[in-house]
Formats: structure tokens, sequence, C-alpha cells
């Protein structure tokens, strides 16, 4: 495993820039047959963009990744379209939804909020908030093996993550450490109160547990059977934290690609 070494080369107006973000998705789905890309809604007067698999490969792993949902947390956003570009073999054999980014507004203008000041991350509840209503609509009835939000926090240490799952067998503790000779985890023993070690927690979910449902939690009652929500220290180097998201993603699709080949070879 190397260790990341950020080159600092990347401008942050580039990543906060929306239009060239959907011009690079769409250039990259023109190089990959199996993948297309649509707007499923508009946003502050940005078109919201989605990019999933045409049809469906039968037996083919399924995989969710949004980001961008926090307009302050442009990490998430560029590590996913850097994966993505140099992942082009993995997405011709895969089923696969991407949300490239769930708040454009706040994105060009570095806030964590959308344009009528709601945080999108606390409304999967109600369908009274257009984007997330097309959102929803846009993923009615599927159902994916792994879902993955990308965030940053402001308060972070370091990486962590958060993991819901409902088979016993879980991926965080391996994730952390993979992750660690790049960037260390999250010390903390509580984060956002909830119970931490070696930046993975792990709580029981259930509706209510907060003020508003979050993404993840729709993501697990509906839609996935493990979901993380991954975390990088927003103020840490900006190329530092894009490479530890696409390193997440790539450690993520490892563990679900050897899961997937276990599981066939059983059957």
């Amino acid at each position: 495993m190397s260790i990341i070494t950020p080159n600092f080369s990347i401008h942050p107006d580039r990543v906060r820039n929306y239009r060239l973000l959907t011009q690079r998705w769409m250039r990259l789905v023109k190089g990959c047959p199996s993948l297309k890309c649509r707007f499923y809604g508009e946003a502050g007067g940005f078109p919201l963009l989605v990019v999933e698999t045409i049809g469906s490969v039968a037996g083919a792993p399924s995989l969710y990744v949004s980001a961008g949902i926090h307009g302050d947390e442009p990490a998430g956003v560029e590590g996913l379209i850097q994966w993505a570009e140099d992942s082009l073999p993995l997405l011709t054999g895969w089923n696969f939804s991407f949300f490239p980014c769930l708040n454009p507004w706040g994105l060009e203008r570095n806030i964590r909020t959308d344009a009528a000041g709601r945080d999108l991350n606390r409304c999967y509840h109600s369908r009274k908030v257009p984007q997330i209503a097309a959102q929803l609509a846009a993923m009615k009835g599927r159902r994916y093996d792994l879902a993955i939000t990308l965030h940053e926090d402001f308060d972070a240490r370091g990486f962590y993550l958060y993991e819901i799952a409902s088979q016993r067998i879980h991926w965080g503790e391996s994730l952390s450490e993979s992750l660690s000779p790049s960037m260390a985890p999250d010390s903390r023993r509580s984060i956002d109160s909830s119970r931490a070690k070696n930046g993975v927690i792990r709580r029981r979910v259930k509706k209510g547990l907060l003020k508003g449902e979050p993404e993840a939690f729709r993501l697990h009652f509906h839609h996935a059977k493990r979901t993380f929500t991954f975390e990088t220290p927003s103020e840490d180097f900006l190329e530092l934290r894009i490479q530890l998201q696409k390193r997440f993603l790539e450690l993520s699709i490892n563990k679900l690609q050897s899961a997937s080949a276990t599981k066939n070879v059983l059957t």
C-alpha cells in the first residue's frame, strides 16, 4: 500500500465549479457505454445530476455513492469524480448510482446549506423539499449492496466513518486500519455524541433518533445492506482530503468485490 503524497496542484475554484464537474461526468460517460447521465431535478438554479448504470448487470454488485450534500465539504465531490475517471474498467461491470453533488448551490458558495437555508442531510423524512423528493423518486425501488455518503467535518482531528450494516461482519475497523498510513484516524472517543474507536462509529439506528432524517438513515431503512458515512477533516490540505476520499472509495469497493466473489463461489 502506498502512502498518499499530495502534490497540492488542485485549485479550490476548480473543485467548486459545478458546470465543470458536470462536464467531466458527461465526458466520462461518453467513454463508458454502460453508464448514462441524466438530470433528475433542479435546486437553486442548478440542474441535479445522477450517473447510473444503463439497465442492470445481472449478478453484479450494486453501489450507491453521493457527495456534496453540504456545500462546504468539497473533497468528496472531487474525490468521487477522480476515482471514477481512474476506474473505467470497473464501471462497465457493476451496477452504480452516483449522485455527484447534491447541493451545487452550496458548493459554489462554500456554504453548508442550500439556497433556502436548509441542511439537506436532515430532510430525508420529508417530500416537501423538492430536490430531496426528486432524488427519492430517482432511487425508487433501488437496492444496493453498499451505499457511501462522502462528507467532511470542521471539528475532525483525522478521518472517521460511520458504519450501518444489516450483516454481522463489519468492515469499518479494517478500512480504518488500511487508511491509517495515509492519515491518522480521529482519536476522540466520542464524536457527535456517539462512541468512537480508531475513527469508527457504529450506533443503533432507529427512526426519530435525530431531528430530521439523514441520507444515511434513509439508505439504511429503504435501500442499502451496508452504509458508510465517511468524513475527512476540512481544515487539512484539500489535496490530501481529496486523495483520502478517493482511497476510501477504493478500499470499500475492494471489500465489496471480495464479498461478492465469495458469495458467488458459495452459491
